[in-house]
């Protein structure tokens, strides 16, 4: 089982091939990005949104390095090994790649999708990468959160209780 979950995280080789079947198999490509540091259910609603929009999902996530530059020090509180698998071992989910810089506009370059999603706290017009999958006739959405689910959150109420 675990090797079924392990072969959902790609490199950018395997991405690059797996794109190329899947677009001769005319699916529906969603991509969306993000830390995903401590999943949780706000992160669940949101992939299953996201996933509802095509056929398959890729998730960008940010490496530990990009985390720490965006975030602080202080996180990922998760290893990147653990958050890739924890995202891959999601039934919806079809494919998981990492990338390391602070935005993922290259990878979505690369990935060239269909349909791009975040999170209700951007706005379609913020999303990196828009510019490029809308010259492509794509789709730009915001999902909207469940509220109260954040790492931030989750993070607080840690403290809090110290």
């Amino acid at each position: 089982m675990i090797e079924l979950i392990k072969a959902k995280i790609l490199d950018d080789k395997t991405l690059k091939a797996t794109v190329a079947r899947w677009r001769l198999l005319d699916q529906k490509i969603v991509f969306t990005n993000g830390c995903f540091d401590l999943l949780h259910y706000g992160h669940l609603h949101y992939l299953v949104q996201a996933k509802s929009l095509g056929n398959k999902l890729i998730i960008g996530v940010n490496a530990a390095e990009s985390v720490k530059r965006l975030k602080g020090t202080h996180r990922p509180i998760n290893d990147d090994l653990t958050r890739y698998h924890l995202l891959a071992a999601l039934s919806f989910v079809d494919a998981v790649i990492e990338f390391t810089e602070d935005t993922p506009y290259n990878l979505i370059a690369t990935i060239q999708p269909d349909i791009l999603v975040k999170g209700g706290d951007w706005q379609p017009h913020q999303i990196v990468g828009a510019d490029l999958v809308l010259a492509r006739g794509g789709i730009v959405k915001s999902l909207p959160f469940i509220e109260g689910y954040s790492t931030t959150n989750i993070e607080t109420k840690i403290k809090n209780s110290l």
